[in-house]
């Protein structure tokens, strides 16, 4: 008879507990989902400063310590139609997301496998350009370039000098390589490694590229080639297919060409 006499209480205090777990449940959610809500703008602007910042110490236009947003104002955006190499007259570079539309059947295109060196299945038909004007003259052209590297698909920026030809500078900005490993493609060391390499030959074929074992820098290939990051076979192979799809013929090749025709 006690034992029955205690069952009403012992339910009632299951019940309370359920209905404080439930109300914190719900009282958590809100809190998560308002603080998602408040944050996103602010998430948002971080992640255009730090495409800039990125866009910057490519062309190494950023010194320390410098403003960000200040020193951005003398690079120009402009929206480029990939298969012409053409400016788009009239697109705002500042509503036009590539990799949003890569995907869209009347924005993208999708990469004919034998051709996807970047392993990115679809590319957006048009891409935002940067260019960095100097005394009337084009000192540096930023080329957005992005790639399937071991773990993740590794987005970058690429600068080259007003030729179209040699390499200012490389930065990525979002990846997810293991630290150490294919994480080195941050590695200040290894990114100087690609400051004044050549991207085509006196005949106009595509050349830059990574390399395994080590490049001689006496070797007729040295202008062309970029040290492997040791450890990181698949990262690197990665950062040179992506490399050779972006600077060729389906990528910025087209722009180039016509930029250099054009004297920029």
């Amino acid at each position: 008879m006690p034992e029955d006499s205690d069952r009403p209480r012992n339910n009632d205090s299951i019940g309370k507990t359920l209905l404080v777990a439930f109300t914190l449940c719900v009282v958590c959610s809100v809190i998560v989902s308002t603080a998602a809500v408040t944050l996103r703008p602010l998430q948002e602007a971080n992640k255009t400063l730090n495409k800039k910042r990125n866009i910057l110490l490519a062309a190494g236009l950023l010194a320390e310590g410098a403003d960000v947003e200040r020193a951005f104002r003398q690079v120009q955006p402009r929206v480029v139609d990939l298969s012409t190499g053409e400016y788009v007259e009239g697109a705002d570079p500042a509503q036009y997301d590539p990799q949003v539309t890569a995907k869209d059947p009347t924005l993208g295109v999708a990469i004919p496998p034998g051709e996807d060196l970047a392993k990115i299945h679809h590319r957006a038909r048009r891409a935002t350009v940067y260019l960095v004007q100097e005394n009337g003259r084009l000192r540096s052209v930023i080329l957005p370039v992005y790639g399937l590297g071991l773990y993740s698909t590794l987005y970058g920026f690429l600068a080259l000098a007003g030729d179209g030809d040699t390499v200012q500078g490389l930065r990525f900005y979002e990846h997810g390589e293991t630290p150490g490993l294919g994480g080195e493609i941050d590695n200040p060391r290894w990114l100087a490694k690609w400051q004044g390499k050549q991207v085509y030959d006196e005949e106009g074929r595509l050349r830059i590229a990574v390399v395994k074992g080590g490049v001689d820098p006496a070797g007729p290939e040295a202008r062309y080639h970029v040290d492997a990051i040791s450890g990181a076979t698949m990262t690197s192979r990665g950062v040179s297919g992506l490399m050779r799809y972006w600077l060729g013929k389906q990528g910025f090749r087209p722009y180039l060409t016509k930029m250099r025709s054009q004297g920029g």
